[in-house]
């Protein structure tokens, strides 16, 4: 019988053991979108495109903004094609997978608290995936949905398109299935759920994580 390979951790290079009582205000967050092959991820899908943006202090910080394509080495089908707009053409020769989440990484810098998204879930289990083919494991990375912060503000909402709370909220819209694209409406979309919340009483970091940091 062969041992199982061990499996080595890649950081999440956010920033570790901030006080409780910080403001939210204070916060710096690491907002990320990805486009994949399909919905399988955990099996035969892969990453195609990656984009993100930094908040800070309640702000969209648009000069961090970083986006990439992926080389998933396999076939996109057309039907990703019709959606995304990405082609073999973006993909073939741009970076594999590995680099764009380290990229990721080195944007939260140890100074970001958590990652965000949109249905952020998805995001993770992509980015996940991905890393575990390497055998690798991200270690402790923290994450925020913006749908969790949704939840708390108006409960009846039981919808995931991001344009349409966007819209509702009064936000800024972005390329639609665009991985900078959906970054930058959920990173607009999250500063305006965030100041939402603080009016509410979330005024620090301890009562935003109790309402759904993961």
């Amino acid at each position: 019988m062969f041992p199982f390979a061990k499996k080595h951790y890649f950081p999440s290079n956010l920033v570790e053991n901030i006080p409780l009582s910080t403001p939210v205000d204070k916060l710096e967050f690491t907002v990320f979108d990805t486009e994949t092959t399909g919905f399988n991820v955990a099996k035969d899908d892969r990453l195609i495109e990656l984009g993100a943006v930094k908040i800070k202090n309640l702000q969209v910080i648009e000069d961090s903004a970083y986006q990439t394509y992926i080389n998933p080495n396999r076939q996109i089908p057309r039907e990703i094609t019709e959606l995304t707009g990405i082609t073999h053409e973006q993909t073939d020769e741009a970076p594999q997978a590995l680099e764009a989440i380290t990229k990721l990484t080195n944007i939260a810098n140890q100074t970001s608290v958590c990652y965000v998204g949109h249905y952020v879930a998805f995001d993770m289990l992509a980015i996940q995936a991905e890393l575990k083919r390497k055998n690798l494991k991200w270690k402790n990375p923290k994450f925020l949905d913006t749908l969790d912060l949704i939840g708390y503000i108006a409960p009846s909402y039981d919808m995931r398109d991001l344009e349409k709370y966007a819209r509702d909220f009064g936000t800024r819209i972005y390329q639609r299935h665009s991985a900078l694209g959906d970054a930058m409406t959920t990173a607009y979309l999250f500063t305006e759920l965030l100041q939402i919340c603080k009016d509410r009483g979330v005024k620090t970091w301890g009562e935003l994580l109790n309402i759904g940091i993961k």
